[in-house]
């Protein structure tokens, strides 16, 4: 998978480095701000049980 993604990426290396770094970033940014809140407004941390 990561192989195809770096082949089907544009320019040299540190251009390809680049994008994924920015793909990363943008997966990241995703994360934090839209799917964690709305995750954690499903999940209670505190009502776990350990038996």
């Amino acid at each position: 998978m990561y192989a195809a993604l770096w082949r089907i990426l544009p320019g040299p290396w540190w251009v390809r480095v680049v994008i994924l770094l920015a793909l990363a970033a943008a997966v990241l940014y995703a994360l934090f701000w839209f799917v964690f809140p709305w995750v954690s407004t499903i999940v209670d941390p505190q009502d776990a049980t350990v038996s």
